[in-house]
């Protein structure tokens, strides 16, 4: 089942049918101990035939922090190396160590959802987007869910000293989350697929698909290292970095469209704007 945020509420969706949810907000949801118990209850009471309007959903979060994980793909450390010569050794070591990379993204009402534009800041020569798996963590730690995310990035800005990562990755409309959150605990098929498209007028500028398996963390190991000596009362939102680096001669402009697909929980797409 996938949960939906649309203007006039939540929605649940499974095999064709919709239900509304009760609950005004993803922070009573993800307080319920019973949650996937309540969910499947209410779709056997009260669901009715019907889709989702995709032209009135918004970003599937409440008051949940954003955070992310870097290196957790070995294409992600090799680029990480490539746009930042004198720190390429940190990254290599990252990605072996055994403590992730972890970084706070954005606050949740800076996050866009499906249809609504991302931005590449003013001051960057180079910016990509970073399809990535996105966890859905309630207050207890526990992984309820899972969605799609965009995590916006500005290659050079990073690249030119690692301590910038805060600038290349925090600002205005550079993250983006949707369209739904896939509602299960048991973990995705390794073999599930991240693809990533950007069109460039009527041309596909840039292609990639990675997979899970390419993922050298395991998505519970990333939960834990974020809840240690954190407290979440309404729960946290985590990408799980990315597998899927567009070639170095590539830059977003305004006016693309990025559109990421994973397998079980559907396709984010934005404008670049």
């Amino acid at each position: 089942m996938i949960l939906y945020r649309q203007m006039d509420g939540w929605v649940v969706s499974q095999e064709g049918k919709l239900w509304p949810v009760p609950e005004k907000s993803l922070d009573e949801l993800l307080a319920r101990a019973d949650l996937h118990e309540y969910l499947e209850s209410a779709s056997r009471s009260g669901s009715r035939p019907g889709t989702v309007d995709s032209s009135s959903l918004l970003p599937p979060i409440g008051s949940q922090e954003i955070w992310a994980a870097g290196v957790t793909y070995f294409r992600s450390r090799v680029a990480r190396m490539e746009e930042s010569e004198r720190a390429s050794s940190f990254y290599d070591r990252v990605y072996t160590a055994q403590r992730p990379e972890l970084f706070f993204k954005c606050l949740p009402w800076k996050a866009v959802g499906p249809g609504a534009p991302v931005a590449i800041r003013s001051d960057a020569l180079w910016s990509v987007p970073e399809p990535e798996l996105v966890l859905v963590i309630n207050p207890g730690g526990r992984i309820v869910g899972y969605t799609i995310g965009n995590d916006m990035s500005s290659r050079d800005i990073e690249g030119e000293n690692p301590l910038y990562l805060p600038q290349a990755k925090i600002y205005n409309r550079s993250c983006a989350i949707g369209p739904g959150i896939l509602m299960q605990t048991e973990p995705l098929p390794p073999d599930t697929r991240i693809e990533l498209s950007i069109e460039h007028g009527a041309e596909t500028a840039f292609s990639g698909a990675t997979a899970l398996a390419e993922m050298k963390r395991r998505p519970e190991e990333l939960a834990e290292y974020l809840y240690r000596d954190q407290t979440f009362s309404a729960g946290a939102f985590l990408f799980t970095g990315t597998g899927i680096v567009p070639p170095d001669s590539f830059t977003l402009e305004k006016g693309d469209r990025v559109r990421i697909r994973i397998e079980g929980i559907g396709e984010l797409v934005n404008p670049v704007g």
